[in-house]
This record gives structure tokens, C-alpha cells and sequence, in this order.
């Protein structure tokens, strides 16, 4: 199975933690990176922990949750190495996959029911990279991620 890192604020705590009895009661291991509750904390530190946590090879893939998914996206998307995808359904979350090879799946909190949640990331465990011609696309990204001074 899958190691994978998981973080949240406190508008992701909820579906957090329902993302990680899922995953653990279908042998995934969980890094859970907090946040521990429903207090208010700042999105950037978890989502930068879960993040890095992928891009520097402790987790295989990470999932980071706020309420609209979209300053987790920002987050994600800072660090070298972590293509973030925020993803509101199950189409998604596959394209994410096959072209992208996105490595950080992000939700939006307020959004997305447990059920849902658990169908998209379904989805997106188990969907391959396609390689081809989005390998060169990804090339390209990583290019983006060594120029200096941008």
C-alpha cells in the first residue's frame, strides 16, 4: 500500500480525520501532520509539512485539506518537487494522475461530504501516470522549479 502524509487546517480537521480512518481501514499507513483540532491554526504550516514531506521522499503521496482547497493549492505548489491538485470530483482527481502525476491531492473542506471525499481519493490512489507526451509537459515544470531569480 501507500504511505501518505495528510494535513489540514482547522477548516480540514473534520474530513481530515475521516480521510484518515479510510485510508488506514484499507492498509494505507497515515503521517498525520495535523492540524489536531478545530482551532484556528494557519494553513501554510501543515500544508507545507505534508507537502515537504512528499517531496523529499518520506511519504509517496500527500493529501492537504482546507476549507476551499485553494490556499493549501498555493501551498502545495510552492514546493519544489509537489504538483498539487485540487480536485472536486473523481474526473479530477484521475486526470490529475494520468497527466499531471500530481503527488499532493488538495480538498476543499467545506465542500466535500466524507463519502465524496473517499470516492476522489480512491480515484486518485489508484489511477497511473500515462507518461508520453505529459512526461515532456512535466519536464518542463521541473525546469520552472530550477531557474534561479524568477
Amino acid at each position: 500500500m501507500v504511505k501518505i502524509s495528510l494535513g489540514s487546517d482547522h477548516g480540514g480537521y473534520e474530513l481530515k480525520e475521516a480521510l484518515k480512518r479510510h485510508l488506514s481501514s484499507i492498509g494505507h499507513e497515515v503521517v498525520d501532520v495535523g492540524a489536531y483540532g478545530v482551532e484556528s491554526v494557519d494553513y501554510p504550516d501543515y500544508g507545507e509539512k505534508a507537502a515537504r514531506s512528499v517531496a523529499q521522499g518520506e511519504c509517496s503521496r500527500g493529501i492537504i485539506i482546507c476549507k476551499s482547497g485553494i490556499g493549501m493549492s498555493i501551498v502545495g505548489n510552492k514546493i519544489a518537487g509537489v504538483r498539487a491538485a485540487l480536485c472536486l470530483d473523481e474526473e479530477m482527481a484521475e486526470l490529475s494522475r494520468r497527466h499531471n502525476d500530481a503527488n499532493v491531492l488538495v480538498l476543499p473542506g467545506s465542500r466535500t461530504s466524507p463519502e465524496h471525499a473517499f470516492r476522489i481519493v480512491d480515484v486518485w490512489l489508484r489511477t497511473q501516470f500515462e507518461g508520453g507526451r505529459h512526461q515532456r509537459r512535466l519536464d518542463k515544470i521541473r525546469a520552472l522549479e530550477k531557474k534561479k531569480g524568477d
